[in-house]
Formats: C-alpha cells, structure tokens, sequence
C-alpha cells in the first residue's frame, strides 16, 4: 500500500497538477479588460441615470433571473440591509437568519438595527430548517432570511408558506447560489427580494467587491435604489438634483466593476455546466468511499456547486466510538499532506461567534450546525474554474489512498483529544 505524504510518502496532489490555469478564479479574458477599457474611454466612472455598464449590468441580471427589477450596489452584505431597509421594518424587530451561514447574513440585519434570531439547519440541505423556522417565530418577527448555502436553493415551497402565514418578508441571500434552480426558477427570483454577491470568489465575480438586488416589486426596487445614493432620486431623472429624499448612505457600485461582472455574466452558463460535469465526475468518486457522505440536490433543484461540503459517518467508516471532530481533524491533516486543500469551513455557529454573545444564545442551542461543523471539511475555489475537471481527479485519487489508510488514522484519531472550535470559542469569549 501506498506511505501516505504525513509520513513521508509522496504527495497525491502535485504542484504542476494544480496549474493556475486549471485552478485560478476567477478567470480573466481579453472581455474584462476590453470592458475596463471601454469604461476608461468612456468617462462614466459611476452609477449614473445613462446606458452605463452599471445600468446594463443590472438590466441582464434581471432578465437572466427573471425578475422585473435589478439594483446593482457595493457588495452583499449592503445588499441584504438595502433589501430589509427597503421594506421598512422598524428598529428592533426580529429577523429569522440560519444559525449556519457566513456573517453577512446576519451583519445585514444589525446594521438595520434589527435583531437576528438564529434557526438551526436541515442536516442534509444545510439549509435553514422550515419547522425549525416556524418554532423560532414571535410576535415582533418581520422577516426571514434564507440562505442558499453553498449553492444549492433551501426549501423555497416552505418558506414561502411560512412567510405568507405570518406576514413575513421572505429575502433570499443568493450570494452562493449563482444560475441554481429550484422548480425550474433561477435563485433570486423566489422571494420577495433577493441578494447577491458579487466577490471576487463568487460564481459570477467582480474584480473585488459587489452586490446586486432583485424584486418583483417596483416599490421595493425604488426603495433599494433611493437608498443606495444618500436617497437620491434618479431613476428617469435627466440630471442629478442634489435632493435626499431619506437618510441614506452611499453604496453604488462602480462602472469598472459592473462591466467586469458582465463579462462574467456572459460566460455564466458555459462556466456552471462545465463547473456541473467536472464536481459529478469527482462526487461520483468520492461518493463510492465508505462513509464518505456527498452533497446531496434534490430533485427539484439545480446546484450552483460554490462550496463543496463533505460529511464523514465514522461509523461507516469502521471507526465507531471516535468522536467525529477528531477524525475530521486527522483526514484533514491527511488530505492537506496529500495536497487537497481541504478546510473546516465556518467552524462556530454563527450564533457562537463572539459578535453575537449578547444575544445570549449557546452553540449547543443549535444541534445540528454544530454536528455538520464537527463531522464536514470543504474544498472551495478549485473547482470553480471550468477546466478543472484533471485536477479533481487527481484529489479523487488522493481521497481514495487516504481511505485506503483509515485504519492507522482512525486509531490515531481515537487517541486524540478533542474540543470543538465553538466549545472554546465560548470558553474564551473571543
């Protein structure tokens, strides 16, 4: 059998396997830098009321969600406070966020002054769970927030009933869920207003940092867009006139940006079904390994693949009794030696983390984020770009000499002692 690289045998992964042309993202062509130049001559820096990159941006992002409206803003997190500012919730009312999200979700929601309520998540979707959901509801809840977690659409069917029961504003955060689908819609065009991401490592980038907005609703629409430039008006107005209709800050998105975001736009779909093959192809593989659990995608849904999740079942895995934090902690080591890059993603319930610990809530509050977190390790990034497909293999065969050694590392992992980052999180307080 073949040493394994944490003791000295050759690494799986290698150097000129990972070539950045295989593995970079995002990936730059001569469209992004002929649209950096066409915004250079043409001297509309800027959001402005013309046909500018900004304005035809949010024109196609609409089209392709299918949505009626598109603001086009600074970056997701702006995105989410834009879309709950725009529907008016008073200052704090509560705000249902999964307990298993980046902090994005629920930064949007404090930046408002509104209270985030956390909910624990479906173990299989590692989306926010709907009857948890509904148990969390109170008398001052105005809103739910639902995050389409590394790609693939939540329960939108659910949801929706939940939200229309109680009188709820439904938002999506889609900022992982680029070209998803749920029920043959796109992401971001299933609740009443929709988020978006436009980091550099998004599905649909930007050169650094962005944000778009979608709704069905004009009213909603005219809000986001009042509120994104010191409440001006400027939807159909020929010239700025300097009024603020409301306090509002400043969160436009540049020209630069916009025209680099729709050079990505245009190669979305090319990129996602390429993006589709090459994780199948490795999901295939890996999914065949004894207790090696694999993303799984509803029938009525399509997966944008942002993030790849994988679960361990050490009992499946011949290995019952380990605590499963510590043989997540030594495949992780086995993996990296390999060359995987591999990583324990979000390791603190969002509730956990040390920003929230006024709200009074415990990690333990919230059983199943905290049993994915101990058992999980995420691939990010590699996979992103459409040519990666030789370079996932390659970490399928790593995976696949790693488990052909679970022995050794299961008895290792069983000699281990092992605290969970949320338990110590919690113990230090910071």
């Amino acid at each position: 059998m073949t040493k394994l690289a944490m003791f000295g045998g050759t690494r799986t992964v290698t150097a000129q396997d990972a070539d950045p042309a295989l593995i970079c993202w995002p990936v730059v062509t001569d469209a992004e830098r002929a649209g950096a130049l066409r915004v250079f001559d043409s001297g509309q820096f800027t959001s402005n009321n013309t046909d500018g990159e900004v304005q035809l941006l949010e024109r196609e992002w609409a089209r392709y969600v299918g949505t009626a409206h598109c603001a086009a803003v600074s970056n997701g997190t702006a995105a989410i406070e834009l879309a709950l500012a725009a529907a008016g919730i008073e200052p704090g009312a509560e705000v249902l966020v999964p307990a298993f999200t980046f902090i994005a979700s629920a930064i949007g929601p404090v930046q408002r002054s509104l209270r985030p309520v956390f909910v624990d998540i479906d173990p299989v979707t590692f989306c926010m769970d709907p009857a948890a959901a509904e148990a969390a509801i109170t008398p001052r809840t105005r809103a739910v927030i639902v995050v389409h977690l590394h790609g693939l659409p939540a329960d939108m069917t659910a949801f929706r009933a939940l939200a229309d029961r109680h009188g709820l504003l439904l938002v999506e955060d889609a900022a992982q869920s680029h070209a998803a689908t749920y029920q043959g819609a796109r992401t971001g065009s299933l609740g009443d207003i929709a988020t978006f991401s436009l980091n550099v490592v998004k599905n649909l980038p930007t050169c650094g940092e962005g944000g778009l907005v979608t709704t069905g609703s004009a009213e909603l629409h005219r809000q986001v867009e009042l509120r994104r430039q010191f409440g001006e008006q400027l939807q159909g107005a020929k010239e700025r006139d300097y009024r603020s209709r409301l306090l509002a800050g400043n969160e436009k998105l540049s020209a630069v940006q916009a025209s680099f975001a729709r050079a990505q736009l245009d190669r979305l779909d090319e990129y996602h079904a390429a993006r589709t093959r090459n994780v199948t192809a490795f999901l295939d593989r890996v999914g065949a390994l004894p207790g090696l659990l694999t993303p799984h995608t509803p029938a009525d849904r399509t997966h944008a693949w942002h993030i790849l999740r994988l679960r361990f079942d050490v009992t499946a895995m011949g290995h019952a009794g380990v605590e499963p934090g510590a043989m997540r902690a030594m495949l992780h080591r086995a993996l990296r030696a390999e060359g995987v890059p591999v990583q324990p993603y979000q390791v603190v319930p969002l509730p956990g983390q040390p920003a929230f610990r006024e709200l009074g809530h415990q990690a333990e509050d919230f059983p199943v984020t905290c049993e994915v977190i101990e058992d999980s390790l995420t691939l990010q990034r590699w996979h992103l770009n459409p040519s990666s497909g030789p370079v996932l293999q390659r970490i399928a065969d790593a995976f696949e000499k790693v488990w052909g050694h679970l022995d050794v590392l299961g008895t290792a992992a069983a000699g281990q002692t092992h605290r969970p980052a949320w338990r110590t999180a919690q113990k230090a307080g910071v």
